[in-house]
């Protein structure tokens, strides 16, 4: 028999049983079968989806966006955890009616979008939703970094998420969070910490996962910086670090020419080697290098 669903907004003071079967019965009574080419891999322990849950937290008036839920298991943590709405976006139509019996449990606190995550216009659905807006998922590993970068490539920005708690491979959190100087250290690096204050909160073993994958993975939480500095547009910081980081073992000078035919005029406004190496540029460096080259204000002698 289903126990009551809390009010919205209402954390629980103590973990309790939300009265759903439990997932692994979910799962068998639907058929669902992780299928590799839609990168799913799901997590069945509640304790550790209620865990991943609340690094979206506060999560008290805040409306979750979570793209692909699966049968479910991080859907019904973030409702147990006091979510005050969660919108779930699910490609795979065998899920639906799991999330269903989801949805019937907590009455008017799951919306469920049927559709690719890659074609959906976030944007719009968080524009009425109430309070503040978070994202978390256990993303499909193979659409993981496309999702994450359109994120960081909102506009207009501050965004319209106010945090993120999103599961990637352990190496691509690892990219995230690089420092300079590291050989993980890229693109990605450098647009996700322009934009945000990204750190890892949460490492998982494969065998956290059904079926279990071939590699770790990890949490990465992100907060958005209201003013990211030094100010830049971020396609153009991302057209600056493509062309940096494509001859990575070349000297700037030399991979900056897929950019432009002089990166000698643009490093010297920027204050920055021609003799240097992508890697050794920090965030910072990068965002300069994109202002300068906006602006066009480097100029020959």
């Amino acid at each position: 028999m289903s126990t009551a669903a809390p009010p919205p907004g209402t954390p629980p003071a103590t973990p309790v049983d939300d009265g759903l079967p439990p997932l692994r019965d979910v799962i068998r009574a639907h058929d669902l079968v992780a299928k590799k080419n839609l990168g799913q891999n799901f997590i069945l322990d509640l304790n550790l989806t209620r865990r991943i849950a609340r690094l979206a937290s506060p999560l008290t008036n805040t409306t979750v966006i979570e793209v692909g839920p699966g049968p479910g298991g991080l859907t019904r943590a973030l409702l147990m955890e006091g979510a005050h709405t969660v919108i779930a976006i699910e490609r795979d139509a065998r899920c639906l009616r799991a999330l269903a019996e989801i949805s019937a449990a907590y009455p008017g606190r799951l919306t469920v979008h049927a559709g690719d995550a890659l074609e959906t216009d976030f944007a719009a659905l968080a524009a009425n939703a109430p309070g503040d807006v978070a994202i978390a998922a256990n993303l499909p590993y193979n659409i993981a970094t496309l999702l994450l970068i359109g994120w960081l490539e909102t506009e207009p920005w501050p965004p319209w998420w106010q945090r993120m708690a999103l599961m990637f491979q352990k190496e691509v959190a690892e990219r995230i969070v690089a420092e300079p100087g590291s050989k993980a250290y890229g693109r990605l690096a450098v647009i996700a910490q322009w934009r945000a204050k990204p750190r890892i909160a949460l490492t998982l073993p494969p065998a956290a996962f059904t079926p279990p994958p071939k590699v770790s993975s990890a949490v990465v939480v992100f907060e958005p910086r209201a003013n990211p500095t030094p100010e830049c547009s971020v396609k153009t910081l991302g057209r600056v670090t493509q062309s940096a980081f494509g001859q990575r073992r070349k000297m700037l000078r030399q991979s900056l020419k897929t950019l432009l035919p002089m990166p000698e005029l643009l490093l010297r406004e920027a204050g920055i080697s021609p003799e240097l190496r992508a890697e050794q540029l920090s965030v910072d460096d990068f965002a300069r290098l994109a202002n300068i080259y906006e602006r066009g204000t480097y100029k020959p002698d």
